[in-house]
């Protein structure tokens, strides 16, 4: 998500680490001590103005919330909505997505949302999708054995081009809809972006993908 620079974003959201985690670093392997409790935790990779993650924190008060993303004026758009309305199971990192293993981990997280990722078309920019190898490749790294990544997107091309993906890697589409608005699908949160795709016709495509145990993938190769 691209949006103009926000004047002031920096410090807005320096002026709020119990919101924002200023050096997530130190908390790698300790998520559970700052929520103050063993709940599951789910990240969203990619979250945008926050309505998606804050959306899910508010539904589900038993599961902690993270939000990464690395566009401070979008960061601090997010942040918005906490502080007018705080919620205990969300916290927010301005970090880059591909270096999750610097900040969660191993098996430290429970499942992982990518909605919306830009689809970076040409050939050229395949490496840059969030669905490609590399990247699911750290997804594993910091997902509990059978970790699931749930995936939205009104992007035909890349849709297909994340199943695939996902199915090379050796995950399991445990469900796939291709119109998810039309589907029986029941408490979907939708992202801003998701509002006004779906508000012009367009299809909505969800996939959930599960990969598989990391222990058992190591005996099979022995």
């Amino acid at each position: 998500m691209r949006v103009r620079n926000r004047p002031g974003a920096a410090e807005m959201l320096a002026a709020h680490p119990n919101f924002v985690i200023s050096d997530p670093t130190l908390w790698k392997g300790k998520w559970n001590e700052l929520f103050e409790n063993d709940h599951p935790i789910h990240i969203e990779i990619g979250m945008g103005k926050g309505q998606f993650i804050t959306g899910m924190a508010k539904a589900h008060p038993e599961i902690n919330y993270i939000g990464v993303e690395m566009q401070v004026s979008v960061v601090s758009i997010a942040l918005d909505k906490l502080i007018e309305q705080p919620l205990p199971n969300l916290k927010l990192l301005h970090v880059d997505g591909s270096a999750l293993t610097e900040y969660f981990a191993d098996s430290e997280v429970d499942q992982i949302y990518l909605n919306f990722s830009d689809p970076w078309p040409k050939k050229r920019h395949e490496k840059r999708r969030l669905t490609y190898k590399t990247f699911l490749a750290v997804d594993e790294q910091i997902l509990r054995p059978n970790g699931e990544i749930h995936f939205k997107t009104d992007n035909q091309g890349l849709f297909e081009y994340s199943l695939a993906s996902f199915s090379q890697y050796g995950m399991i589409l445990k469900q796939v809809w291709l119109d998810l608005h039309q589907s029986q699908f029941e408490g979907n949160i939708m992202t801003e972006y998701e509002e006004k795709f779906s508000s012009k016709g367009q299809r909505i495509y969800r996939v959930e993908a599960q990969f598989q145990d990391k222990t058992k993938k190591k005996s099979l190769r022995n």
